[in-house]
């Protein structure tokens, strides 16, 4: 079944220019599809389309009948009293009523004993039932919590909040709503690591179709069963992920390189031959005049008919100047401590940097990443402790909001006076970073975020360092961005250090982790793949502790006293409950298929009970092999 059907759809914001120009796709009922395509091609619009906020000109767009779509960058009309709880509670509208309805008749059957009432009451509460009405104010704190929505901003006024706020709650809504097609623009913009991922697990399990924009290529990779990229105002598909999409793109590139110098060769082959015989035709031969006209048609046949050069974004061909590093440590620090009023961000940080590490600084938003930076480069002072540098050591530093001396100027003036270079040397490095002919005399407050990102790199790269500092660098880009600043720094071997939610970016740069959480900083050396399998085999073992010390302790010590063959028993019993209860949990997969919630809430249990089914076995073994070699 078809849930999304889009054919030869045209849209244009000005005459002449249509930002569509004759898009087609359709969308299965259940499929994950991401959109993908440069900023300003039309994807935002597309989805205005679809949810039917935008005209278009021409095609047709249709959705399933009965199917509730949902589009997440929508901000909803919200009374201005309504706080943020009362907007999640929005979403459960029909459940509220329900129970209401229940609580009326139930009081007038305490006095009216007639089937009507009787009949209504038991129709309702099949409906409730079937609604999971008992668990709403449980999955509404669970959605909450998932997406980083405290108590404290849930009794805020939803007016209050900041826009990557509402973006939150009203995801939170469309969770809790059931939405049938969930159409979402940039989810993850505003959400930190933690979130994305509770959000990533959330669409991986989610049974209805869902339409994603995105420019973080992890997320997509994780969700997408298939790719769409709105290329030139039309439609060009990829059976696969985010990263099957780029290599088929350049499998596709590459071939249709291959037929367009293919094209150009036979033409030059044939333009060749048509002036000879033209020539010779001049020379009495008249009836080679006809051949000659003949090879020419052709000619036009082939570039009528032949592939275009295909267009390939420009790479850079620039890098960082590196200054050579004398000393055995970039950065030591001591001891170091910061606070907010009675508020800790971190204590005791006691960590060293050595030359040419490239360190990942993670955590959850507010956990005093950027802080930390801050104190490091001498923007803020600490509570406690030393910051030590080598004595060779230069610093470049990208920030999160990236700021000039004076944004009246243009790129060429800003190049100019910031990296002090001559004109010709400041217009050639402006354009190995894509600001090329009268693009280079844009004033750098027209920029967007993506140029902007570039001209600081193009500045700091003219820069003799050794040491790299980023604060969120990928942060609002689009993928072609990302994909120049990364091509910018996969030569770059000095040290690095960098902030950022963007997991493509960590899983490339990253050789070393630091995680802030819980007022510490946690230090990992490794890539980011290995540190989230340390990561989640650590969550496993403190989970197996605390229950050893909190549920199993007294009954452990009086395992001590029991024979090996009773503690075997013992095992055996508990194998047994838990692989009952997982053969529960695969009979209810089948029975709650369509209820995404409960789903995801099985898959979790199912894989805790995994997790102990294998700590399990490996007791049993153990024990089992003890026991042969006492009869032995």
């Amino acid at each position: 079944m078809i849930d999304i059907s889009v054919h030869d759809l045209i849209k244009s914001y000005e005459i002449g220019n249509n930002i569509l120009n004759g898009l087609s796709f359709d969308i299965l009922e259940g499929e994950h599809v991401g959109v993908l395509g440069p900023n300003g091609c039309g994807k935002t619009t597309l989805f205005k389309i679809i949810m039917g906020t935008l005209d278009y000109d021409e095609g047709s767009v249709s959705v399933a009948k009965g199917k509730k779509i949902g589009l997440i960058s929508q901000i909803p009309d919200i009374p201005e009293e309504w706080t943020t709880e009362d907007v999640l509670k929005s979403a459960q509208k029909r459940i509220f009523l329900l129970q209401e309805r229940m609580e009326t008749l139930a009081e007038m059957m305490e006095s009216d004993n007639s089937t009507e009432l009787l009949d209504e009451y038991d129709r309702l509460l099949t409906e409730f039932t079937g609604s999971d009405g008992y668990n709403a104010d449980i999955k509404r704190n669970k959605v909450a919590n998932g997406l980083d929505i405290p108590s404290s901003m849930r009794k805020q006024k939803f007016r209050s909040l900041s826009g990557g706020e509402k973006t939150r709650v009203n995801l939170a809504r469309l969770i809790l709503e059931d939405t049938d097609i969930l159409l979402l623009d940039e989810p993850t913009n505003h959400l930190d690591m933690e979130s994305t991922e509770w959000l990533e697990e959330y669409v991986k399990h989610f049974r209805g179709t869902v339409l994603t924009i995105s420019h973080d290529r992890y997320y997509l990779d994780e969700v997408c069963q298939r790719c769409i990229e709105i290329c030139e105002g039309t439609a060009e598909f990829y059976s696969g992920n985010y990263s099957f999409y780029v290599v088929e793109r350049q499998k596709r590139f590459e071939e249709k390189m291959k037929q367009y110098e293919k094209d150009q060769e036979k033409i030059e082959q044939l333009t060749r031959a048509a002036d000879q015989m033209h020539l010779w035709a001049f020379m009495g031969n008249d009836k080679l005049h006809k051949r000659a006209f003949a090879m020419e048609k052709r000619i036009a046949r082939i570039r009528e008919n032949g592939v275009e050069k295909p267009k390939s974004a420009k790479k850079l061909d620039i890098r960082f100047k590196e200054a050579e590093f004398h000393a055995e440590n970039a950065l030591v620090l001591e001891h170091l401590s910061k606070s907010y009023d009675d508020r800790i961000l971190f204590s005791g940080v006691d960590l060293k940097i050595g030359p040419s590490e490239h360190i990942a600084l993670l955590g959850n938003n507010g956990t005093g990443k950027t802080s930390l930076l801050k104190i490091i480069l001498g923007q803020e002072p600490q509570d406690f402790g030393n910051i030590l540098f080598g004595p060779s050591v230069k610093i470049g530093y990208l920030p999160q909001i990236i700021e000039f001396d004076d944004e009246a100027r243009t790129c060429y003036d800003t190049m100019l006076y910031e990296a002090k270079c001559q004109p010709q040397q400041a217009r050639d490095r402006l354009a190995a970073f894509g600001f090329r002919g009268d693009s280079v005399f844009t004033p750098v407050s027209s920029l967007s975020g993506g140029e902007r990102s570039r001209l600081k790199l193009c500045i700091e790269m003219g820069k003799n360092i050794n040491f790299l500092i980023l604060d969120e660098p990928t942060n609002h880009l689009d993928i072609a961005s990302r994909e120049w600043i990364e091509e910018a720094l996969s030569d770059y071997e000095e040290t690095l250090l960098f902030v950022s939610h963007d997991r493509y970016f960590i899983d490339q740069f990253a050789t070393r982790i630091w995680m802030l959480s819980n007022q510490s900083l946690k230090d990992f050396k490794g890539d980011y793949e290995t540190f989230k399998n340390w990561e989640e085999r650590q969550e496993v073992f403190e989970k197996i502790e605390a229950n050893s010390s909190s549920e199993n302790k007294p009954k452990k010590n009086a395992l001590k006293s029991k024979s090996p063959s009773k503690q075997l028993s013992k095992i055996e019993k508990e194998i047994e409950s838990s692989e009952n209860r997982l053969m529960e949990i695969i009979s209810l997969e089948e029975e709650f298929a369509t209820d995404y919630q409960k789903l995801m809430e099985l898959t979790e249990e199912k894989d805790e009970l995994d997790k102990t089914l294998n700590t399990l076995y490996e007791q049993w073994d153990e024990l089992s092999s003890q026991i042969q070699k006492t009869d032995g």
